[in-house]
């Protein structure tokens, strides 16, 4: 069978326009929710924010690829890129690469796509890699680029890419469709569907030795900042890498055929569910804002030390809910301690109780 590279109306990609209708218009709307959720943020709650949802992708799209990451790491580093306070932690290159490519993804999201950003992405998220050839340019090996898993004696062939002998011309065509499909361009297209087909289509190409998914994953986020007019700030990497098996499932089916409805239609669900886990993220934040603002000056050290190691968590909240032994395991304090904390927590308001004896669990008592 061939790959989708191989076909002689490569890249002239297929796809049903009046299915994906409805899809674009739930975008737009969504879009606009958020922007109108981060608007009312001061300055300081917003470089907050902006700092987390960065973050959390950093991670994020790392993960995907088997890499992970300190998420403090990231953030301080992220932190010194916006010029903002934070400590003199040493960081290690992955994350400061990582945390430079994301600051330059929402800096630069309105500029033309050309060849010279991808290498400075690539140098970027390369640093300290030891054991790829070309860094900061388009791979050059005579090896086919292959996507595979399995055994080394036995592998299962997901893709190929086209031979490094042509990535050069390829990436060329490649920058001139995302730069002419884009809101200025000459031949616009809607911000869902453009996503959706630069991502597949710089995935076939695969055109570096390696990051090529994290660099893919930047170019949908730029494609649609472009799109809205502003840094989307949505949780793209977070959702693909909790449907990652679905996500490559439905990327290698389609690296195989030039009719893409089918990609688009899950990639534009993906980047929905983005917005939404998003939106929801917004809402944690603008919940541990007023928590704190309420308990300000009434927690002891240790109940602070437990406080922000829930929040850590995000929206999915504490596994299984907060216990005694866990309060005693964070705190490293005694049995009668954490119930006397906990105990004080659930007094003033800022936990709840469900469950008795052993079964005992705690969550915050956050306000809308």
């Amino acid at each position: 069978m061939k790959w989708n590279w191989q076909n002689t109306d490569w890249p002239n990609f297929r796809y049903d326009t009046a299915s994906l209708v409805p899809l674009e218009q739930k975008f737009l709307q969504s879009a606009g929710e958020v922007i109108g959720a981060v608007r009312h943020f001061n300055e300081d709650d917003s470089n907050q924010l902006r700092i987390e949802l960065l973050s959390d992708e950093a991670v994020k799209t790392s993960e995907i690829e088997g890499e992970y990451l300190d998420r403090v790491s990231v953030q301080s580093s992220l932190r010194r890129q916006f010029g903002l306070n934070t400590d003199d932690r040493q960081i290690r290159p992955q994350e400061r690469g990582i945390a430079e490519m994301m600051a330059d993804v929402y800096r630069s999201w309105h500029g033309p796509l050309r060849h010279e950003g991808l290498f400075h992405w690539h140098s970027m998220l390369m640093a300290g890699n030891r054991y790829i050839e070309t860094v900061g340019a388009y791979r050059t090996h005579e090896d086919a680029m292959q996507i595979v898993s399995g055994r080394l004696d036995k592998p299962t062939i997901h893709f190929e890419a086209p031979p490094s002998r042509r990535v050069a011309a390829e990436m060329q065509t490649f920058i001139a469709w995302f730069n002419q499909s884009g809101p200025d361009g000459p031949t616009p297209l809607q911000a869902l569907t453009r996503a959706a087909i630069g991502h597949l289509y710089f995935e076939s190409i695969h055109p570096f030795e390696d990051g090529n998914g994290r660099i893919g994953r930047a170019l949908a986020e730029k494609s649609l900042a472009q799109n809205i007019g502003q840094p989307s700030l949505i949780s793209l990497a977070f959702t693909i890498e909790k449907r990652r098996k679905a996500y490559y499932s439905e990327l290698e089916r389609h690296q195989r055929t030039l009719d893409i409805t089918g990609w688009i239609s899950f990639f534009a669900e993906t980047i929905l569910d983005a917005q939404r886990a998003t939106l929801e993220r917004i809402d944690f934040f603008i919940q541990k804002a007023k928590f704190y603002d309420r308990f300000r000056g009434q927690l002891n050290e240790r109940q602070e030390k437990v406080v922000a190691r829930i929040f850590k968590e995000g929206t999915a909240g504490f596994k299984g809910g907060l216990s005694a032994e866990n309060y005693i395991s964070i705190t490293d304090t005694s049995r009668a301690t954490a119930t006397r904390d906990l105990q004080q927590l659930v007094e003033i308001g800022a936990l709840t109780r469900t469950g008795e004896r052993r079964h005992t669990r705690y969550s915050l008592s956050l306000q809308k």
